[in-house]
């Protein structure tokens, strides 16, 4: 899949560490990139490079099929399980892992890589991050205002990244916004129940009278968990790409 228009924030310092950000439906990675400026705005993650990938235009059947940056089709909003685009998502998925490689190349160990983002790209990191296949397991991911994608395939594609090298699963950070009227409260509380009752660690934030949107009280808590990710592989290196 081409990657139009991806946006990268370089390391400020040596680079140790990256963060892939995802864009939602209709975005572009520059719709994410005031996350980077506020962490740097604030002397953050200095050591950290982000990617701002974006979609490719594609038809949106709940759109009446008109094109739009999309990391999948979407049928339907009436369901937790939203999109039966499964070639789509498998695609993406294939994409976001393509990003993870190309961080390995760098020298930049697995566990120093974060992937998260937002709506439809935080479905996405969700889904790809606990399916990643190695070698090594992500720092983290986190996903924003999101669901669960492709359950009934999700433990199969979870066990074959568990036996390929991926190891556990990494810990998952999600938000969610207690007005949410299009990802509704209750599709991310059953995901992340869903996710915990498979043995993955999950950190699960509500924020009241938020619709479908990011906080800046979500921004920090976000900012404090990609910290105790990172302080936690403070000092790992990888030989790849050296």
């Amino acid at each position: 899949m081409a990657a139009p228009r991806t946006i990268v924030i370089p390391a400020l310092k040596k680079h140790t560490a990256t963060v892939i950000c995802v864009h939602g439906l209709g975005d572009t990675g520059s719709g994410w990139v005031f996350l980077a400026e506020s962490f740097r705005r604030r002397g953050l993650f200095q050591d950290v490079a982000f990617v701002f990938p974006s979609a490719p235009n594609i038809p949106i059947t709940v759109n009446m099929g008109m094109q739009m940056p999309g990391w999948y089709d979407i049928i339907s909003f009436d369901t937790l399980n939203r999109s039966d685009d499964e070639p789509g998502i498998l695609r993406s998925r294939t994409y976001l892992h393509s990003l993870v490689a190309a961080e390995l190349a760098k020298g930049i160990p697995a566990r120093r890589v974060i992937l998260g983002g937002f709506s439809q790209g935080g479905a996405m990191s969700v889904f790809a991050g606990l399916t990643y296949p190695g070698p090594g397991r992500l720092g983290g991911v986190f996903g924003l205002s999101c669901y669960q994608l492709l359950e009934g395939k999700f433990d199969a594609l979870r066990k074959e990244a568990a036996d390929a090298g991926a190891g556990e699963a990494p810990p998952v950070f999600m938000g969610h916004g207690q007005e949410d009227p299009l990802v509704r409260l209750e599709w991310g509380q059953a995901t992340a129940e869903g996710l915990k009752k498979k043995g993955i660690e999950v950190d699960w934030h509500e924020y009241p009278r938020l619709p479908h949107s990011a906080a800046p009280e979500e921004i920090d808590d976000l900012e404090k968990w990609v910290t105790k990710r990172l302080d936690e592989t403070k000092g790992e290196t990888s030989s790849a790409g050296l």
